[in-house]
């Protein structure tokens, strides 16, 4: 499995909401983004649904500042 295939099943969540969003992020903007970012959206794809849901939501901070950039793009889609 490559890797675009990798995080494609992974951005497979339990809500539907959150499936659409990092879906439709993954296939925009994932291959413009810096290597630091395309690993903060790796690590943001391990956090539970309702906490990447929080973050996307500006109900949680995200994790460190390094997220933010990551954060802002998938509250566009």
């Amino acid at each position: 499995m490559n890797a675009i295939n990798r995080l494609r099943w992974k951005c497979r969540r339990g809500t539907l909401e959150l499936d659409l969003v990092l879906q439709q992020f993954l296939e925009r903007d994932y291959a413009t983004l810096d290597a630091n970012s395309k690993q903060a959206f790796e690590t943001l794809l391990e956090a539970g649904d309702e906490d990447l849901w929080a973050m996307l939501n500006g109900e949680m901070p995200a994790p460190a500042p390094d997220y933010e950039t990551v954060i802002s793009l998938l509250r566009a889609c």
